[in-house]
């Protein structure tokens, strides 16, 4: 493992309110034991859609790998909860897992996938600091914080407050608001420029040779002295959610500076980092020089909500673009009229990643762009399923350009790519969400085949959503639901709409 930095091992250290507060620090170790896939495979939910066997074996394929990676917590190393591994090289990662808990939700009532994180919030240091990658085997993590590679990306607000749409578990979200409050905070002291813009790094960023700086810094570890659009958002996103979090566990009086922020890190995106002549969001290099590097990380101004009316149809036009991000697999992370983008991916030079997409997704439902939505989602997974078709399994990441896995890429990786067989077919080429807070489903119908979900994991119960086949896009769904609790269901189809209520 070589050497390893230790928690709250640095002799000074700005003292964190919020901190004190984190109740994971000193926890003790969990000692549940891990289920097994075998024994526990008839309780996962059960995806139906006829005339498509090969994405449901490619759905169970990919749960039988992610059961294989859940691990227990080596207390020595400060873990305390069990948790899935991010399958790469032994050492727990903050950007991978909080992309990973997403499909595992879905799960959560045979294994609490979410408490991975619990680990990372375990070894927060005094000052608010949580390192981005952490050995899973001894006491120690990869990075010094004062290394501008050391954290990020700032996700992990988002990726609970999913957790909570599908399970409305209140109690995590008191547990987790203060670690991620001062976790923000730290952020806020020491990766600002002198306007309050953000900055990050390669492998911080989580895309790690993407040309995101200019020729002399390193891509991977350098900052470039540059103003990073993907990680000004991200903290735009974890104001606005911090703010929720802060409303509905009665932490309001805590985070009224996060709404400052929030105004003057939107008004600086929209104003620094959109190029008009372009109608995209760059990063911002010295002299006030857009990059002129089309990254997939743009788009999380879709999730974060912060792309003016007026902007939206010409910012998502590159999604179209068949010379952009419209390649055979969609999307690639870098534009393919870039210099630097490789057919086969070369990593984050092009290659389709399952937590970029699905962000994109998000993003798009985000500002009411369902159809394209599907349409990618519908294309990202008829990739992947034909090349787990050709090759057994899944893969880290995919080429742009064919069905084939990305160059280089790992396989069996669940690890993040789990998110396509699950959350993808679920929320987008099914179009089935759950909003707990309103004890709702919203379905968007977009298959003709008959389609659902049995055993579909909502608000402490299960609920059986089937819709049967169609002739037509037009033609009103025929829907049948089970639930042992009372909720509504909202319909919507080529344009239409219908509410449905039922009772138990």
């Amino acid at each position: 493992m070589g050497n390893l930095y230790k928690v709250n091992e640095s002799l000074f250290y700005a003292k964190n309110q919020y901190v004190e507060k984190n109740p994971f620090l000193h926890m003790p170790p969990e000692e549940k034991p891990l289920p097994v896939y075998g024994e526990i495979k008839d309780k996962l939910p059960k995806p139906i859609w006829e005339g498509h066997a090969d994405a449901i074996a490619c759905y169970y394929k990919t749960w039988e790998i992610a059961f294989r990676n859940l691990r227990t917590p080596n207390g020595e190393a400060g873990f305390v909860s069990n948790f899935i591994d991010t399958a790469f090289n032994g050492y727990l990662f903050m950007w991978d897992s909080s992309f990973i808990v997403m499909f595992g939700r879905y799960a959560s009532h045979i294994f609490n996938f979410q408490k991975t994180l619990d680990n990372f919030y375990s070894h927060q240091h005094r000052d608010g600091f949580i390192c981005r990658e952490i050995c899973e085997t001894q006491n120690g993590e990869q990075f010094h914080r004062d290394d501008p590679a050391s954290t990020g990306p700032n996700i992990m607000p988002w990726s609970e407050w999913e957790y909570y749409q599908i399970t409305g578990d209140k109690e995590r979200l008191d547990k987790i608001f203060y670690p991620l409050l001062a976790y923000h905070k730290w952020l806020q002291l020491n990766h600002t420029w002198r306007d309050g813009s953000y900055w990050s790094t390669g492998l911080a960023c989580g895309m790690d040779n993407q040309p995101r700086v200019q020729n002399g810094y390193s891509h991977l570890t350098s900052h470039g002295h540059a103003i990073w659009v993907d990680t000004c958002i991200h903290m735009v996103m974890s104001g606005k959610i911090l703010i929720d979090i802060g409303k509905i566990t009665g932490h309001e009086e805590d985070t009224q500076w996060l709404s400052e922020e929030v105004l003057r890190l939107t008004k600086l995106i929209n104003e620094k980092l959109w190029c008009e002549e372009d109608s995209f969001y760059y990063d911002l290099w010295k002299g006030d020089i857009h990059s002129k590097v089309k990254s997939i990380g743009a788009y999380w101004a879709l999730l974060a909500d912060i792309v003016p009316k007026d902007r939206l149809e010409s910012f998502l036009a590159h999604l179209e673009n068949p010379a952009e991000f419209k390649r055979p697999h969609r999307v690639p992370t870098l534009s393919a009229d870039h210099p630097n983008y490789c057919k086969d991916g070369a990593y984050w030079l092009g290659s389709v990643w399952a937590p970029t997409n699905y962000m994109v997704l998000k993003g798009l439902e985000k500002v009411g762009k369902q159809k394209l939505a599907f349409e990618i989602a519908e294309n990202h997974l008829s990739n992947v399923v034909e090349v787990f078709n050709k090759t057994g399994t899944v893969w880290e990441n995919y080429s742009p350009e064919e069905a084939a896995p990305g160059n280089p890429a790992k396989s069996d990786f669940v690890g993040w790519t789990g998110l396509v067989p699950i959350s993808v077919l679920f929320e987008y080429v099914f179009g089935i969400r759950a909003d707990s807070q309103n004890n709702v489903m919203i379905w968007n119908v977009n298959l003709l085949e008959k389609h659902g979900v049995q055993q579909y994991p909502f608000n402490g119960t299960f609920v059986d959503l089937i819709c049967e086949k169609r002739s037509e896009k037009d033609q009103e769904p025929e829907i049948t639901v089970h639930s042992s609790i009372p909720l509504k269901v909202i319909v919507r189809w080529n344009g239409k709409e219908k509410t449905i209520d039922f009772s138990e």
